[in-house]
């Protein structure tokens, strides 16, 4: 009896020992990317290079499994990580600018930023205004005139609702025409792929959304035109020929980060160990590479860096919607 008795309590101090250690650094174990979104948009990219980044500094690390969880364009991954309905250490979302923008003026439901760990930004997108590639729409300049003769002439077409980042781009567009961006049409959808399917079918004439998406589309041999990047300035690379909205008499500037959350509730030392992660592998050689590969620009930040940049963006987003009158749900 008593030499089970401790052979049972080897047993469980060895199971312990390998959940302690598992718990500790997680991204040794099975894990997996959540993408809040339908296939074909942003978020995909973000867990394409999360899956891969870590892949290529210890390719013994276990792959990380991708998911797709559609629902408010983030909105319902979030409101399960917050309500505990998902998570743990084995749990990455994706996340970008615009979910930030979303969680800013209460459409991620009642729950904080405090409700996630932000791990790693992996890179940044910018916005586009992308039409088809037989649209009348060649330059920037003749949407503008569009939208003065008739605001509601042109319909928008983009991932998220009413306040989503692609529908501020939209309103921006508007406001910058010099017309009221309440007038605007915008049609919704669930992630930037569908409403490329809508652009390319003819069923809206404008895309605002991002150059990453589009570009992959545009590779998939989708029929777009892009009128204008919404960069600062011009960006390298396939895009260094394609003009700004600055340059196009447009003051629209619009950069989309996109990385990866856990749950608060997952441990600090698990949450490190993410971040220590990713941080390693956006400074291995190689990196740059994959995520050019994929569309994405320069941008990596984590631990308190990273928290700092989530909250100031919170706060210029709060702003932001406040100034287009839009109300906290």
């Amino acid at each position: 009896m008593k030499r089970r008795q401790t052979l049972a309590s080897l047993a469980a101090l060895l199971v312990a020992g390998r959940a302690s250690a598992g718990s500790d650094d997680p991204s040794n174990a099975a894990a997996e990317c959540v993408i809040p979104a339908k296939a074909g948009g942003g978020f995909d990219l973000t867990c394409a290079l999360a899956r891969d980044a870590p892949q290529a500094v210890r390719p013994q690390r276990p792959p990380l499994a991708q998911r797709y969880l559609p629902g408010g364009i983030g909105a319902l991954a979030f409101d399960r990580i917050a309500t505990g309905r998902m998570g743990g250490p084995g749990t990455l979302v994706a996340f970008s600018s615009g979910s930030l923008l979303n969680l800013a003026h209460g459409r991620f439901g009642p729950h904080p930023d405090s409700a996630a760990r932000w791990i790693a930004a992996l890179g940044t997108d910018y916005g586009v205004i992308a039409v088809r590639s037989y649209s009348p729409l060649r330059r920037l300049q003749d949407v503008v005139a569009a939208l003065r003769q008739d605001t509601a002439r042109l319909a928008f077409g983009a991932g998220g609702t009413v306040g989503s980042q692609d529908w501020m781009k939209a309103a921006l567009l508007v406001r910058a025409a010099g017309r009221d961006h309440k007038a605007m049409r915008f049609a919704s959808f669930e992630g930037g792929g569908e409403a490329l399917s809508a652009l390319r079918g003819g069923h809206v004439d404008l895309f605002p959304g991002d150059v990453a998406e589009a570009q992959q589309a545009i590779a998939a041999v989708a029929p777009l035109r892009l009128l204008a990047v919404l960069a600062d300035a011009r960006l390298p690379g396939t895009l260094a020929g394609m003009p700004t909205a600055r340059e196009q008499g447009v003051e629209l500037v619009w950069p989309t980060v996109r990385g990866l959350y856990l749950s608060a509730d997952v441990p600090v030392a698990a949450a490190h160990a993410w971040s220590e992660a990713f941080r390693q592998a956006m400074a291995a050689p190689g990196y740059a590479a994959l995520r050019e590969q994929l569309g994405l620009y320069p941008f990596s930040l984590t631990g308190a860096a990273l928290n700092d940049f989530v909250q100031r963006e919170l706060q210029r987003y709060r702003h932001l919607a406040f100034e287009l009158g839009l109300r906290r749900w």
